[in-house]
């Protein structure tokens, strides 16, 4: 049976990609649908894990054969979610948690309407800003673009279905592995995946 989606956004220094990390070590049967990217690799980020890394030629390339799902422009590069990839975890029964920008979470939203969003704050912009420069990895101009552009991405936060304040690191984990468990509780996911357990009902 068809596995769940998961589509996780934040502006950037908001701790999404550490969230995410937290969840899949605590649950083995949740899957990370890997981005491709035109944006350098970070220290320590590794292809295929992280993300792809490709080109921009490259990206142009797949973006006109039609092998996005999603695809989008922020802060100066391209990312996409691959359609074949996505896919195949799914029809698999994989549940499967996708990192992408507003812009890519309206898209796969229409393309998976039973997708669970979910948008991670920070607890404050002063907080925010202290993050992206604690990294110690973008120039001055990268991280003004990024604090310029948390507001536009913090405006689209009622789209999503679940709103999670990084104030506690391992609170927001927490959190976001209980919408994970919550979500296959719902009646079309437990009628779908145990269909066995409700011959009695008539369903």
């Amino acid at each position: 049976m068809p596995g769940n989606l998961y589509i996780v956004t934040a502006p950037s220094g908001a701790g999404k990609t550490t969230l995410v990390a937290g969840l899949l070590a605590r649950d083995p049967a949740v899957q990370l649908s890997v981005s491709y990217t035109t944006r350098r690799p970070r220290p320590a980020e590794r292809e295929g894990v992280d993300y792809h890394f490709v080109s921009p030629r490259e990206f142009e390339a797949m973006r006109e054969n039609g092998e996005f799902l999603e695809w989008a422009h922020v802060h100066g590069n391209d990312y996409g979610t691959a359609r074949s990839a996505l896919e195949k975890q799914t029809a698999a029964g994989a549940d499967v948690i996708l990192e992408i920008d507003w812009q890519g979470a309206r898209q796969m939203r229409r393309a998976f309407p039973g997708a669970v969003g979910v948008f991670i704050l920070p607890p404050a912009f002063e907080e925010l800003e202290r993050r992206l420069r604690a990294r110690g990895q973008d120039p001055e101009d990268v991280i003004r673009g990024r604090i310029d552009n948390a507001r536009e991405e913090i405006s689209h936060v009622a789209e999503f279905d679940y709103v999670i304040i990084n104030r506690d690191l391992e609170t927001a984990i927490e959190d976001l592995a209980a919408i994970v468990r919550a979500s296959r509780l719902r009646f079309g996911v437990q009628a779908r995946r145990s269909r066995a357990h409700f011959a009695f009902s008539g369903n």
